[in-house]
């Protein structure tokens, strides 16, 4: 590990340590895919207390992490709030990407870890931030591009997201990660297995650097600077013994 990361993971153990001594739940920043891995990969006798992570909504990928004490005798929420962007004159608005809402809170110079994921649905961005940011980016956040925009808050426990899945199917000689994400991605099975050994690949949150790691109905694969698909299972499998295959694409 670098220095960063490094420092990431005693920070992790800190917030672990914290809950232990003081018996309270601690939350830490929204972490992306590595940092993620760089807590699923700490030794278990390095973190004092147990811990779960969530992001907003079920499929999330940056999500953060919640140090939970051994006896939990109340419910707890995640300090995350759920923002609205939606451009004041929808007649005038700028077909606007997940780029420019993300580069518009950004410039406000908020810290990107502050920030979960980013949703864009149609004319409106919802975006999941620490409860602590949520205030501040209403107030400030009044134009992205050319776009005037309004900005409103939703508590989280009122509101339910699932991305748009798009369902693909492809026939595999066998159901291993350098195999199956080539139906979704446009990319050959060589440059694949290139992105796996280089630490790009991602199963559930964990960094898999193995290329014949086989895959579980239900898993979550993302693939750096390309996406993210879940895998379906198996559906049928042909006269030539491959295997027809179904997955969602986001």
């Amino acid at each position: 590990m670098n220095k960063e990361e490094t420092m990431l993971q005693k920070r992790l153990i800190e917030l672990s340590q914290i809950t232990y001594r003081r018996d309270i739940v601690t939350f830490s920043d929204f972490l992306n895919l590595n940092e993620l891995h760089i807590l699923h990969s700490t030794p278990k006798n390095l973190l004092s207390s147990r811990y779960e992570t969530f992001g907003g909504y079920e499929y999330a990928e940056r999500q953060m992490v919640a140090f939970l004490p051994d006896a939990l005798y109340y419910e707890y929420e995640y300090p995350i709030c759920v923002l609205c962007i939606t451009p004041i004159n929808i007649k005038y608005a700028e077909d606007l990407t997940h780029r420019d809402y993300l580069g518009a809170i950004l410039n406000l110079g908020i810290e990107r870890c502050r920030i979960g994921d980013l949703a864009v649905q149609g004319q409106n961005c919802f975006v999941f931030c620490q409860e602590n940011m949520a205030n501040y980016i209403t107030e400030q956040l009044t134009r992205i591009r050319h776009t005037v925009v309004t900005v409103v808050q939703l508590k989280l426990n009122n509101f339910s997201y699932k991305p748009d899945l798009k369902e693909t199917t492809g026939t595999v000689a066998s159901v291993r990660l350098d195999a199956v994400p080539a139906i979704a991605f446009p990319i050959s099975r060589s440059k694949l297995v290139n992105h796996i050994e280089g630490g790009k690949v991602f199963v559930n949150g964990k960094l898999i650097t193995n290329n014949g790691y086989r895959l579980k109905e239900n898993d979550i694969i993302s693939v750096r600077g390309m996406g993210r698909i879940i895998y379906g299972g198996i559906l049928s499998e042909t006269r030539k013994g491959r295997y027809l295959v179904k997955i969602y694409k986001y």
